[in-house]
């Protein structure tokens, strides 16, 4: 059942311990603001594991599973792609479109 919001998960894994600063700052001062724009995100947050230090998540909120799933064909999602793939090479990620269906 559908009670609205879904997400965007991006999850990265910054494997080189010595990067993570760097990686940290450009997704702080950068990224976030940047993606969310292009996405038309509600909200966005970042997260750093506690678990496993190498894995940083960024969490977008479009009001519906609709708008998330458009964002995820959009042409702005190319330029995303291109934005951190110039910058961060070597850092894998995934990608997860999540629908809230309880709260």
């Amino acid at each position: 059942m559908n009670i609205g919001n879904a997400y965007l998960l991006v999850r990265s894994q910054v494997t080189d311990a010595g990067d993570r600063p760097k990686f940290d700052e450009w997704y702080r001062t950068h990224h976030l603001a940047f993606a969310a724009d292009k996405l038309r995100a509600e909200k966005a947050w970042r997260f750093w594991s506690q678990s496993d230090p190498a894995v940083h998540v960024a969490l977008y909120q479009f009001k519906n599973l609709a708008h998330a799933m458009e964002s995820m064909s959009s042409k702005e999602l190319d330029i995303l792609l291109a934005d951190f793939n110039q910058a961060w090479p070597n850092v894998a990620r995934t990608r997860e479109i999540m629908e809230l269906v309880q709260q």
